[in-house]
């Protein structure tokens, strides 16, 4: 009498019944933000197929001829049930990141609302695994002056932005479907470093030494390699954990150190004046006045002058023991790729 195998749990015997040449189908909302357009790319490289949810225009990546590209939105409740179907596993990335108070209603509708919708079409369509990239702010923040882990209960006192209050609530979301049965991983990335338009996302950061911006706060927070935060998402994804969050975080840094290091890349010269928590409350106060008059997102808000002051550092262990094989990226060799890919884009720092 032939054996039958013994599975140790659920998601081996599942594997086991796949065909051994099927390729594996991941969607991916965000698609057009700086996790998700690398995150295609790297999973292009890996031989999968791949949807991408896009909101307005298809982003120039390599390999984008290779991507089924659907446009939508994650407001969309049936379109994302339609968009998962055949589908292995979900890579949900979109996201608001705002610290304009006028975007309250945008930042939680979005945020909140349609990470819900996400994990309820992922439960619909039965998917295998759905990895959610939350970020730091959803952590607790006041923690006696030692490293925030994983396990740093949350407090509203002290995580004041409608960003923060966002992902924190989008990973209640997140919990929620686990409990529901949908296997699920979340990652807390600080902040991410990685080429993209020179006006979004952390490249206002290279923008900013680049135009040789004078000033420079002490503060202390975590930098990761977007590049980084791919691998440990790809890492998590292909093991069976399931129901837990990781910080994804290479370095605490200063922002005197980064600025000071992007402007010494490209030559320019380095921020020298320090600034203090009276001035930061006249520019936000500036800035505020500014965005009522013109419209536009302040460059400055309480929020985060508060964070440019603060020291906050992450312990990154429980990633590196669940991935042993996973090394960071040192901040400096990030910042010479991310310098060097930004000064190939067109139209960059005018």
């Amino acid at each position: 009498m032939t054996e039958l195998p013994v599975y140790e749990n659920i998601e081996d015997a599942l594997v086991a019944t796949l065909p051994a040449n099927k390729t594996m189908t991941d969607f991916v909302t965000g698609a057009t933000g700086l996790v998700g357009s690398h995150l295609i790319q790297r999973l292009i490289d890996d031989s999968h197929q791949v949807k991408a949810l896009y909101r307005t225009e298809i982003p120039d990546i390599p390999g984008k001829e290779k991507v089924q590209w659907i446009k939508g939105d994650i407001l969309d409740v049936i379109g994302l049930q339609e968009a998962m179907e055949k589908v292995d596993n979900v890579y949900h990335c979109a996201a608001i990141v705002s610290f304009s108070p006028k975007r309250k209603y945008e930042i939680f509708k979005t945020n909140i609302e349609g990470t819900a919708n996400v994990v309820n079409a992922a439960l619909y369509a039965g998917v295998k695994k759905l990895c959610f990239v939350s970020s730091v702010a959803a952590l607790g923040k006041n923690n006696g002056g030692k490293e925030i882990d994983e396990n740093t209960p949350w407090n509203e006192e002290t995580n004041t932005s409608n960003y923060s209050k966002s992902k924190y609530l989008a990973e209640v979301e997140v919990w929620r479907g686990i409990a529901e049965g949908l296997p699920a991983v979340i990652v807390n990335p600080s902040i991410i470093l990685g080429a993209t338009d020179w006006n979004n996302s952390s490249a206002k950061i290279f923008k900013t030494a680049y135009d040789e911006f004078p000033w420079f706060a002490e503060g202390i927070t975590g930098f990761v390699d977007v590049k980084d935060v791919v691998s440990a998402m790809r890492g998590l994804m292909e093991n069976n954990l399931t129901g837990q969050r990781f910080i994804v975080s290479a370095e605490n840094r200063s922002y005197k150190d980064i600025f000071t290091l992007i402007a010494a890349t490209f030559g320019k010269k380095p921020p020298a004046k320090k600034v203090n928590a009276f001035l930061a409350a006249v520019v936000v106060r500036l800035e505020r006045i500014k965005s009522f008059l013109t419209g536009k997102e302040p460059l400055l808000t309480r929020e985060t002058a508060e964070a440019a002051l603060s020291v906050v550092r992450f312990d990154n262990n429980k990633l590196t023991a669940a991935l042993p094989s996973f090394n960071y990226t040192s901040v400096e060799q990030t910042v010479k790729r991310v310098c060097e890919e930004l000064q190939k884009k067109p139209a960059s720092h005018s």
